[in-house]
């Protein structure tokens, strides 16, 4: 079904006002090669949304604006260690780490409660509490948004890195995901990085060391500390955590000793976004109708009916503050809307 000026503020978590041209919600690959396909629409410029927890909207997006809701979920292989999964773009991405919690199926516990769809998932190579989509993902497939061809990616083809991938960067804007299949254990081999999930899960008794504990202590952790969107609209963690140096992080660390950062294998430094946006004095803060959540300083969050150029400018100040106290620059996490060419 196509639908012309289509409204957007309820379809994107930060409920910010912007229209579609022409959006498109699509049940099947077939009905996306024949709307991609069509001669009609053929001219136009094609955006690919998924349920908007990640979207930075700061005008109407022109051209057709395609959103996959073809939903399904099935067994393609499995031996005596793993289970391989295939699930439609459709699906709901928490609702998806629940069943495959609830068949017994182990993997995705950390991913607990992160909005969105599967489709979106490898998009930013979706992450939490140490575990990203990278370690699950087996491959996937899409669709060439100007082609109409059919593709297979492996999970190498897809060039993850830290919240990256092949399709928010080398070929932005090309492909639109249409399932993704999953390699998920039998048994457990929990991920356990995060002190503050060690330290729970180490108090409980062994017979409720499971993978479903994990989850609900994952969406307790989530719930106390980031803010339900349909409550106060907001897209998660605005900033992604800064890489530096091992040279810039001593070098800071000898300014900041309380400094918050996480040794990677390749010798740099993870700086935590939240604690620099707080020491910069911007926690709780607010301008207008924007600010940064007064218990997380990593969620920007729309208090009153802000515009998409309100909550750009203010992302903008918090960055330049940022850098001028650490000399460390900031990246936002979500996509801007439209593309500008």
């Amino acid at each position: 079904m196509i639908t012309e000026n289509m409204p957007l503020i309820d379809r994107n978590t930060l409920r910010l006002p912007a229209s579609a041209e022409y959006f498109a919600e699509l049940a099947s690959e077939s009905e996306l090669r024949a709307l991609l396909l069509d001669e009609a629409f053929f001219k136009l410029p094609r955006t690919v949304v998924g349920e908007g927890s990640n979207l930075l909207l700061r005008a109407d997006v022109p051209g057709l604006v395609i959103r996959m809701a073809e939903k399904g979920l099935a067994v393609v292989a499995e031996d005596d260690e793993f289970v391989w999964l295939e699930v439609k773009a459709g699906e709901c991405w928490d609702a998806l780490v629940a069943t495959t919690i609830s068949c017994g199926w182990q993997g995705l516990e950390n991913l607990s409660l992160i909005p969105g769809s599967v489709g979106a998932a490898p998009f930013q190579n979706i992450g939490a509490y140490g575990v990203e989509l990278a370690d699950v993902l087996d491959s996937l497939s899409a669709i060439h948004l100007y082609t109409a061809e059919r593709r297979d990616f492996s999970c190498a083809d897809c060039c993850f890195s830290y919240r990256d991938s092949i399709f928010k960067s080398a070929q932005k804007g090309e492909w639109v995901i249409t399932s993704v299949r999953l390699r998920l254990n039998k048994s457990p081999k929990f991920s356990l990085g995060y002190a503050d999930l060690k330290a729970r899960f180490d108090q409980l008794p062994d017979s409720q060391r499971t993978a479903q504990a994990i989850r609900d202590m994952i969406i307790a952790l989530r719930q106390s500390k980031l803010p339900d969107p349909k409550v106060l609209a907001n897209a998660g963690s605005f900033f992604k955590n800064p890489i530096v140096s091992a040279e810039q992080h001593q070098r800071l660390q000898r300014h900041f000793p309380d400094l918050v950062s996480y040794l990677q294998s390749s010798g740099d430094y993870k700086l935590a976004a939240g604690w620099l946006i707080e020491r910069a004095g911007w926690k709780g803060r607010r301008v207008g109708n924007v600010g940064m959540h007064e218990k997380q300083a990593l969620v920007l969050v729309n208090y009153d009916a802000a515009t998409g150029a309100e909550v750009s400018e203010f992302s903008r100040q918090v960055c330049a503050s940022v850098n001028e106290m650490f000399a460390v620059l900031l990246e936002q996490e979500p996509v801007v809307l439209p593309v500008v060419i």
